[in-house]
């Protein structure tokens, strides 16, 4: 049952994200409760502080970060996915957060999507270890939820460490909630293309994510002119 509710949940996530103006998911009656939930301060005794890395690598930083209990997100997941790849990568690629799978493996994009990617990126003479790919989460909400405004809060600064140690060219992040989640925005993926963002003193391209692509074929073709782009301006 969860597994089948995790894909119907997923499915219709990607529509919302393909036709923002016209499509709706209901979350049902706890749609309240979980917004009172979510503006009142997360309540954790032990709330540990937010420490930056001890050493300049990105190696040593996982260790010390991968035992998170920040958010109640600690608490539930499997596996902690802090990212992978070259850890001087130019481009860093940024989903929202961690799927089933990837709280299996403790590793991002590894599903159907994560396939995808990686055709994504050979077509660009690239391959899944020339490249960072993460999320802005590194654990998995439960049912695959979007994450909320405190786990991002609790987690962004992870993120942002993990750029300052990468140094990429260039972050691309994948999928409107992605974009959003970094922009501090809520508009459609339709406004987010086309851009040169700024995050942090990063640039940053927001583009389809590859389940868009799965749902959607006809959503290829103007991926594929994103990634033509961003081979031309940083590879």
């Amino acid at each position: 049952m969860p597994d089948n509710f995790d894909s119907v949940r997923e499915y219709l996530k990607q529509q919302a994200e393909l036709f923002p103006e016209d499509f709706y998911i209901r979350g049902g009656a706890n749609d309240s409760s979980e917004k009172v939930a979510e503006s009142r301060p997360v309540y954790n005794p032990e709330h540990p502080p937010y420490e930056p890395p001890v050493t300049g690598k990105l190696s040593a930083y996982e260790k010390q970060i991968h035992g998170c209990k920040r958010c109640p997100l600690g608490e539930s997941r499997t596996k902690f996915v802090f990212g992978v790849g070259d850890k001087s990568a130019d481009l860093m690629f940024i989903g929202e957060a961690p799927g089933y799978y990837e709280d299996q493996q403790g590793e991002p994009f590894v599903g159907e999507a994560g396939q995808l990617l990686d055709k994504i990126l050979a077509a660009i003479d690239l391959t899944r270890e020339e490249v960072f790919i993460g999320n802005v989460l590194k654990c998995r909400p439960p049912q695959n939820r979007d994450p909320k405004k405190s786990e991002i809060e609790e987690c962004e600064p992870y993120l942002i460490e993990q750029i300052n140690l990468v140094q990429p060219k260039a972050i691309i992040a994948l999928g409107r909630v992605a974009g959003n989640t970094l922009l501090k925005k809520s508009t459609s993926l339709r406004d987010l293309r086309g851009h040169t963002w700024d995050y942090h003193g990063t640039d940053l391209i927001v583009t389809y994510h590859p389940a868009a692509l799965l749902r959607n074929k006809k959503l290829k073709r103007p991926t594929w002119e994103d990634f033509q782009k961003i081979q031309r301006n940083y590879l």
